[in-house]
């Protein structure tokens, strides 16, 4: 029998893996206004390596925290929604709830950009 915390952990890597496609069909957003900068990336990473069981959760919070800060760097709306989603993609390996925003910050990516 599964209990409810390996079900809880299934439902949350769920929640992660649609949060990290997400964020990453939006990622262009941020990286071509800021192509040397890869915490948005690597937080998407640290998440997918999460999900595989191959990376803390603190170090996928760490990357998460990153790529937020890319977000307050960046000056271009789509971007900076780009990064929000990245961040909080990876912040869902912490508090599953994070992948709803990362969710919503990729669709205002997506709507900012028209707006950029």
């Amino acid at each position: 029998m599964i209990s409810n915390d390996q079900l809880d952990t299934q439902a949350n890597i769920a929640s992660m893996l649609q949060a990290l496609e997400s964020a990453e069909r939006v990622l262009e957003h941020f990286e071509a206004r800021h192509p040397d900068d890869d915490r948005p990336r690597k937080a998407i990473e640290a998440g997918r390596a999460w999900a595989r069981g191959e990376l803390a959760m603190t170090n996928a919070r760490v990357a998460a925290f990153a790529a937020h800060a890319a977000a307050r760097e960046a000056e271009h709306q789509a971007a900076r929604f780009a990064a929000r989603a990245a961040g909080h993609a990876a912040a869902t390996a912490h508090v599953a709830g994070h992948a709803r925003h990362a969710d919503a910050y990729a669709a205002k990516a997506d709507t900012a950009v028209h707006n950029d």
